[in-house]
C-alpha cells in the first residue's frame, strides 16, 4: 500500500473494524478527561455577553439567506467588532445549548460520542472593551481566559505562523481551534482522530453561518507553520496541538468576495 493509499484508508470507517473498543479507556474504567482546560488562578477572565439573549442578533438573517451568502472573505476593515458579536460567535462554534443545565456535552455543534475535542484560542485586535491579547474561550462559564497581551509585533508574527497569509493577522479576531487528542482517544481509541477532523469541519462551518447572520466575514485555514502556532498558543504540539484557523472581522464595503 503506497502512502496516498494509506491515508485514503484514514478517511474511511473500515478502522472501526481493527479496534476492539473493550480495551477503550472508557471501557476500562478510567475516568473522563476534563471537558474543558482549566486556568490559572492568576489569569484575568472575562465575562461574555449572554448567548440567548443576544439570539435576535443571530436571527435577524435567515439560515437559507446566510448559507447563500457564505464566502471565504479576506478584506476586513478596521473596524472593531462589539464583546456582544464575539460573544455570538463562540456561542455559535463551541457553546452551550442549554447553559442553565450545565450539560457540557451539549454544545452548539455536533460531535462524535459528544467528545468536543477542541479548545478555542483567540488573538483579540479589535474587540470593543477587550484588551488585545490571547485569550481561550471558557464555555462552561462563558468567558475569555487572557493569556497575555499583545503588541503591533503581533501582526508580523501571526502572519509568519500562517505562511504569509497576512489578511489573518488584519483580521479584529482570529479563531484559532486546538485540539485534545485523548478527550476523543479515551472512548474511539484509534478511530478517534478520523472523526476529530469531522468535527473541526462542523465548528468552522457554523462560524461561517454565524458570522454571515451578523454581517461579519471570516476565512476558514487550513495552511500554518504548525510549530509556529503551537509555540504563539503555548501548547505542546502533542497532547494538545493547531488543527485549523479562522480571522474574523468586518470587511471592506464592495469587496470582492472569494468563491471558495
Amino acid at each position: 500500500m503506497n502512502s496516498i493509499e494509506m491515508l485514503r484508508e484514514f478517511l474511511k470507517d473500515t478502522i472501526r473494524l481493527k479496534i476492539d473498543f473493550r480495551t477503550s479507556d472508557q471501557s476500562r474504567g478510567v475516568p473522563m478527561p476534563p471537558m474543558e482546560q482549566p486556568t490559572r488562578s492568576d489569569q484575568v477572565r472575562i465575562a461574555l455577553a449572554d448567548p440567548l439573549s443576544f439570539l435576535p442578533l443571530g436571527a435577524k438573517t435567515p439560515v437559507s439567506e446566510a448559507i447563500a451568502r457564505r464566502r471565504s472573505r479576506r478584506n476586513f476593515s478596521e473596524t472593531p467588532l462589539t464583546l456582544e458579536q464575539l460573544s455570538f460567535l463562540l456561542w455559535a462554534t463551541q457553546g452551550q445549548r442549554q447553559p442553565e443545565k450545565k450539560t457540557p456535552h451539549f454544545r452548539t455543534v455536533p460531535s462524535a460520542g459528544a467528545r468536543h475535542s477542541f479548545e478555542t484560542f483567540l488573538f483579540i485586535n479589535r474587540v470593543n472593551s477587550v484588551t488585545p491579547g490571547l485569550y481561550r474561550f471558557l464555555p462552561l462559564s462563558n468567558e475569555l481566559a487572557l493569556h497575555y497581551k499583545t503588541d503591533e509585533t503581533i501582526e508580523s508574527t501571526l502572519s509568519a505562523a500562517v505562511l504569509g497569509q497576512s489578511f489573518v493577522a488584519r483580521a479584529a479576531a482570529v479563531f484559532v481551534w486546538t485540539t485534545i487528542p485523548y478527550r476523543m482517544e479515551w472512548r474511539y481509541r484509534e478511530a478517534a482522530h478520523r472523526v476529530i477532523l469531522i468535527d473541526a469541519g462542523h465548528v468552522c462551518q457554523n462560524l461561517y453561518l454565524a458570522a454571515e447572520s451578523i454581517g461579519v466575514g471570516t476565512c476558514a485555514i487550513a495552511a500554518y507553520d504548525q510549530q509556529a502556532m503551537d509555540r504563539l498558543l503555548g501548547v505542546d504540539g502533542e497532547d494538545q496541538f493547531t488543527v485549523y484557523l479562522a480571522p474574523v472581522g468586518k470587511t471592506v464595503n464592495n469587496e470582492e468576495h472569494n468563491q471558495s
